[in-house]
């Protein structure tokens, strides 16, 4: 692990009327996802026969920067792939969404690759291998004040510590996995975003300054120094895939944040960009422009 100066308590908030000058920069994993279509999920030391198998591109960070670069026109994706097929057909899928790679590094580990079982429901089960999200780092990367820069945790704790730590501008953090969070980085996050599951398994996040909490179909609500502020109702969905709709729900409210929307206009907006992802197959949905998400969560 790399030796870092100590971390510094982030005060920055994010201003009233705040006008993006530079894409939304992701740090995160980058996966093959082999998909498993079933009627149901199997229970433990069960065989379910008659399954559909799918590959896709995957992996929470880059889901995260594909659904921002078609919500926002473009995206920077900081991450690790292994010099393969799969990983070449994982950068392809992320350029053609209009995702920058260049801060894409090449490993002679394997890309990462997921596992994933999904039922008629839509729900899923997910075993996660690594590969060479485990190999990510910050060399030769810059960062800028004006960029907003958003992790998750497929990757090294460490690089994102040292990330937390390196970038001067506004800092968000999917925490997903959930994890044991060092006091630290939970003071240096300026915005966390979870699911309910999370918030419970991660009792740091009680003392963070802003963190939004996800309902699924019951919607979303934001906190702050754990007093609700703001709450939106969830929008009704054809559930098909449920796989990245969360990833789609943190690009499009850290995006709705930068822009200036009000929080709850924010999370109405994110939660109607994650009610699209749920009606597709893909990890990493087609998407229209964040404007018209706001239009329709209002209507």
């Amino acid at each position: 692990m790399t030796t870092l100066s100590p971390m510094t308590s982030s005060t920055r908030s994010v201003p009233n009327n705040p006008v993006p000058s530079r894409p939304l920069t992701v740090l995160g994993s980058i996966n093959l996802d082999l998909i498993a279509t079933a009627e149901r999920l199997p229970t433990a030391g069960e065989t379910i026969g008659g399954g559909a198998l799918s590959r896709q591109a995957g992996g929470k960070g880059a889901n995260q920067a594909a659904a921002a670069a078609r919500l926002d026109g473009s995206a920077r994706m900081i991450g690790a792939v292994g010099d393969d097929d799969a990983g070449r057909e994982m950068l392809e899928a992320l350029t053609a969404a209009g995702v920058d790679v260049s801060d894409v590094a090449h490993r002679g580990t394997p890309t990462g690759t997921a596992l994933i079982v999904v039922d008629a429901a839509g729900e899923n089960q997910i075993v996660v291998c690594p590969g060479a999200n485990a190999e990510v780092s910050l060399e030769g990367v810059e960062f800028a004040e004006d960029e907003t820069l958003l992790c998750q945790l497929e990757v090294g704790l460490d690089v994102v510590v040292e990330a937390a730590r390196r970038h001067p501008g506004f800092f968000a953090l999917n925490a997903a996995p959930a994890q044991s969070l060092p006091a630290e980085l939970v003071e240096r996050c300026d915005l966390v975003i979870v699911n309910e599951t999370e918030y419970e398994l991660i009792p740091e996040l009680a003392n963070a300054r802003m963190v939004a909490v996800t309902y699924g179909k019951d919607g979303s609500a934001l906190l702050r120094d754990g007093k609700e502020v703001a709450r939106a109702a969830g929008l009704r969905a054809n559930v098909v895939n449920t796989i990245g709709a969360g990833d789609a729900f943190c690009a499009a409210f850290v995006l709705g944040l930068r822009r200036g929307l009000s929080d709850e206009q924010a999370l109405a907006a994110a939660n109607a960009v994650g009610a699209d992802a749920v009606g597709q197959h893909s990890s990493q949905p087609q998407l229209g422009r964040l404007e018209s998400y706001v239009g329709a969560a209002s209507a």
